[in-house]
């Protein structure tokens, strides 16, 4: 309960700030209507601007201008952690989604060729107005928010509910959550006190709050205080101490909160699920937003699909190469390891002699890498046209159907051979958590010239830890000078 308030109340915010925004919108065309005759030599001779076009003309425009509004405004994080973030936060992403959206809305009206018939001062005073009233209502939510935090008791009747809640428990954890509470009063959280399992502690002070009691005492004091929730944040050694008093809360109808960071684990996220009722705590190592990969992997499809029929007349002339330089298939199609170790065919141009597997064992002394993968310059496996194909990356361009069926990605780490796969240390294996990309950090941080596997697994698991669309975007950016100046190629 003490999150599925805050989520209500994102909900609700984040339906105000639409109905901001649509009213920006009419304010926008009202106020441009009622400019329409200024200086001679302003915008049109004779100085008329002429009035706009009927307001339901307009009005076909507006779903557009609120889904761009809504979608930016989401996708920086304006909803993620309301309640947390600091102000100078807050205007930077309603500065971003101005910007942005006011280049988004623009392309739009220029895509539909309807340039000449909405007028750009319009689109300018509907964006500009839209971010002083969300500025303005950012900053008079904060100071309410702050305001009834500090002094809820004399806002009973309002909309904002506060938890009185009870702490079960006093270790270190116990006073991180309080220092979380204290930082963020606009929570609405008061804590009416603390309860250990030793009766001895009765009395003692954590950071500023008193244990009022032992696991006995738990009825008495829902009993004679104001309880709303009870949140246990206890060590494992209590877990099996803790049922009774549970399903003591459960018969008085209080909620129930259990602290589940009691798992010292590095990277894992957790969360709560369910699986047709039956309750699963989850902790996710790898990204999980659906909407986000799922929006990934259109992006995928349409720019592999794209790729592949615009590049088609330079595949053809690379095969035709390819066949007349050397003896052998014009692709080169090998087995790699994919998302969570499912198993698909890489293709990619012939850049080697025929019989380079073979010879690979001979070779294997002369590996410049520092692991289980193998890299070496002046590779004589590599045919004269193959050395022009690695340099600026056109053998993997039939990667692209690889990314079209979904084996992989534009940006993600680079699919590994089975045999390196094998050799693996079990952290080393989190690298499969993400579907695998034709260009990642590696690609951009210098490629051949790492010679430590290790700090190339490094990139990849950085990558996976802080994967996010804008990143996606950033990696392909900087992959393009990377490619066409030949960077780290061999």
């Amino acid at each position: 309960m003490i999150n599925e308030q805050f989520r209500f109340y994102r909900r609700v915010i984040f339906f105000v700030d639409l109905l901001i925004v649509a009213l920006s919108f009419f304010i926008g065309y009202f106020i441009r209507n009622r400019i329409h005759h200024v200086s001679p030599n302003i915008f049109l001779e004779g100085g008329l601007i002429p009035f706009l076009r009927p307001l339901p003309f307009y009005l076909n425009f507006l779903p557009a201008f609120l889904i761009i509004w809504g979608v930016l405004l989401s996708y920086f994080g304006m909803y993620k952690s309301f309640y947390i973030r600091r102000i100078k936060e807050v205007l930077f992403i309603i500065f971003k989604t101005t910007f942005i959206g006011f280049l988004l809305f623009g392309s739009y009206i220029f895509i539909l060729r309807m340039q000449e018939d909405i007028s750009r001062m319009f689109i300018g005073f509907a964006f500009i107005i839209a971010a002083a009233l969300l500025t303005a209502e950012k900053l008079t939510l904060r100071y309410i928010f702050k305001l009834i935090g500090k002094s809820g008791e004399s806002f009973k009747g309002s909309l904002i509910i506060f938890r009185n809640i009870l702490i079960v428990g006093s270790g270190k954890r116990v006073r991180r959550f309080i220092e979380m509470v204290k930082k963020n009063p606009e929570w609405g959280i008061r804590i009416v006190g603390l309860v250990d399992m030793d009766p001895s502690k009765k009395g003692e002070m954590i950071e500023g709050y008193k244990i009022i009691g032992a696991f006995d005492d738990i009825p008495d004091i829902i009993h004679k205080n104001v309880v709303d929730e009870v949140v246990f944040i206890v060590p494992r050694s209590w877990l099996d101490r803790i049922e009774e008093i549970m399903r003591f809360c459960e018969s008085e109808g209080l909620t129930v909160n259990v602290a589940m960071d009691i798992f010292k684990l590095k990277f894992s996220k957790a969360k709560q699920t369910e699986l047709h009722g039956f309750p699963l705590l989850t902790f996710e190592t790898s990204p999980h937003k659906l909407e986000h990969l799922f929006i990934k992997r259109l992006i995928d499809i349409l720019f592999s699909g794209i790729g592949i029929l615009i590049l088609s007349p330079l595949f053809v002339i690379i095969a035709i190469v390819i066949k007349l330089t050397s003896r052998g298939p014009v692709f080169f199609v090998q087995e790699r390891y994919g998302l969570y170790g499912r198993r698909f065919k890489l293709y990619k141009f012939r850049t080697m002699v025929v019989d380079a597997e073979e010879r690979l064992k001979e070779l294997w002394k002369y590996n410049e890498m520092k692991g289980p993968v193998f890299k070496m310059s002046n590779d004589p496996r590599v045919t004269k046209v193959g050395k022009w194909l690695r340099r600026f990356s056109l053998d993997e361009l039939p990667q692209l159907w690889n990314v079209l069926k979904g084996d992989m990605s534009l940006v993600g780490p680079r699919p590994p051979l089975p045999r390196e796969v094998e050799h693996y240390d079990s952290w080393q294996r989190r690298r499969l958590s993400m579907r695998p990309g034709i260009t990642c950090l590696w690609q951009t941080s210098g490629r051949s010239e790492i010679k430590d596997f290790n700090e190339w697994l490094r990139l990849d698991l950085e990558y996976i830890d802080n994967w996010s669309l804008g990143l996606d975007f950033k990696i392909l950016l900087k992959t393009i000078p990377v490619v066409l100046l030949g960077v780290g190629a061999k």
